[in-house]
Order: structure tokens, then C-alpha cells, then sequence
């Protein structure tokens, strides 16, 4: 049985990389290992974005080649179809704890990062430079053109949320919903239209990278053979 990891303090975490010490060099060694991992782990997101986008693709490509297909029989035709939902459905909740879970990861090596850069190369990655926020810049540049603060693995968050929610209306349809396409009520459009709406509302909002200071928690694994 597996013991929970240990609670670490500031102080405790500065003497298990030599912060306290000038002298030691465990800290620089650490901070180069932070910097790379960090940054395989951006790669890594990358990599699982591209294979999730692909899969959740070809479901939707194969929902609606499947949707406008002619079967002999409507009763397999609509199971073939809502397995391929399914699919998509899972594939797009795979992809969103996915994101969240390289989230964590990034996150971990940021805050090593943030922890360890000060003694060593002085405070790089928690110190940003942007545009002074005066009437020089057009709107157009304010606006739209210009730059912004925005986490890019948040807006991923949300959009595969907003897959996930996709399936599921399509997935309740076929269960109990269905209805043609060319009969759809106007508030059953007028709900998709809004929900669409109100998710890029959130993208805008929610997906801008926090600018307060960071506090993070400090916990230890113990690495041991069992007997």
C-alpha cells in the first residue's frame, strides 16, 4: 500500500535543491532538467492533440457519411450510427481529462521553474514585458490585431468540452431526439446557436492566462523496493 506524498514547506523545498547554499549546484542542475522536461511536455501536448483531433475527425466525418447513407434496414442503420457517436464521444472526453492531465504536468515543471530560476538566472519566466497600455495603438491593433494574454491549453480545455457536448446532443438525439434536420424547431436552433455563443463567450473570458501571483503546493514522493 502506497503512502500519500509528504507535505512540503518553502524551506523544506529550498534545502532539498540547495537554494540556501551559494555552493551548491543541485539547484542550476535542477532548474536546466525543469526548462527541458517543461518544454518535452509541450511537445507532448502537441503530439496528443494531433492524435485526438484526428480521431474525433474521422468520427464526425464517419457520422455524417454514415447519416447520409441508405441502409435496408433504418433500425441498423440508426445503431451503426449511434455507435460512431459514441466513439467520438469518448474519444472527445479522452481528449479533455487528456488536456487537463497535461495541464498538471506542465504546471509542475512551471512551478519548479518559478521556484528554482531566481537564484540562478534571476526571474525570467515570471517576469513578462507587454505594450503599455496608452492610447498610441489603434483599435484595430487593441482589439483584434494585437496581442493577448491567452492560454492556449485553456482554450483547448473548452473547445474539447464543447466536442463533448456536440456528441452528446447528437448521441440524444438518436436516443429518444430524433427529428429530421429540416424539421428542427426554432428553439432547439435557437438553444445550439446560443450554446455555440456562449462557449466562445468563455474562450474570450476564461481562457486568458492568469496574471496573479502563483501559489503552488509542495508534495514529495518516497521511491522505495518493497521487500
Amino acid at each position: 500500500m502506497c503512502d500519500k506524498p509528504l507535505p512540503l514547506s518553502e524551506d523544506e523545498y529550498r534545502n532539498a535543491f540547495g537554494l540556501n547554499n551559494p555552493t551548491d549546484k543541485r539547484a542550476e542542475k535542477a532548474l536546466e532538467c525543469a526548462l527541458e522536461i517543461r518544454k518535452f511536455e509541450i511537445g507532448l501536448y502537441w503530439e496528443r492533440a494531433k492524435y485526438f483531433w484526428a480521431l474525433i475527425a474521422s468520427s464526425f466525418a464517419g457520422y455524417f457519411a454514415l447519416r447520409s447513407a441508405k441502409f435496408d434496414d433504418p433500425n441498423e442503420k440508426a445503431f451503426v450510427v449511434l455507435i460512431v457517436a459514441c466513439v467520438g464521444f469518448v474519444a472527445s472526453v479522452a481528449w479533455f481529462y487528456v488536456n487537463r492531465g497535461s495541464k498538471y504536468w506542465q504546471e509542475n515543471w512551471e512551478n519548479h521553474v518559478s521556484m528554482l530560476e531566481d537564484s540562478i538566472m534571476g526571474p525570467l519566466y515570471k517576469t513578462t514585458l507587454s505594450r503599455p497600455t496608452d492610447n498610441k495603438y489603434s483599435a484595430m491593433s487593441k482589439f483584434i490585431s494585437g496581442p493577448l494574454p491567452m492560454s492556449v491549453s485553456k482554450i483547448n480545455q473548452i473547445v474539447s468540452l464543447f466536442v463533448i457536448c456536440i456528441w452528446l446532443i447528437l448521441i440524444l438525439q438518436h436516443l429518444g431526439l430524433h427529428f429530421p434536420t429540416n424539421s428542427i424547431p426554432i428553439n432547439a436552433k435557437t438553444m445550439i446557436v446560443a450554446f455555440t455563443l456562449g462557449t466562445c463567450g468563455v474562450i474570450r473570458w476564461s481562457g486568458r492566462t492568469n496574471p496573479r501571483n502563483h501559489r503552488h503546493y509542495a508534495r514529495k514522493r518516497s521511491g522505495q523496493i518493497v521487500p
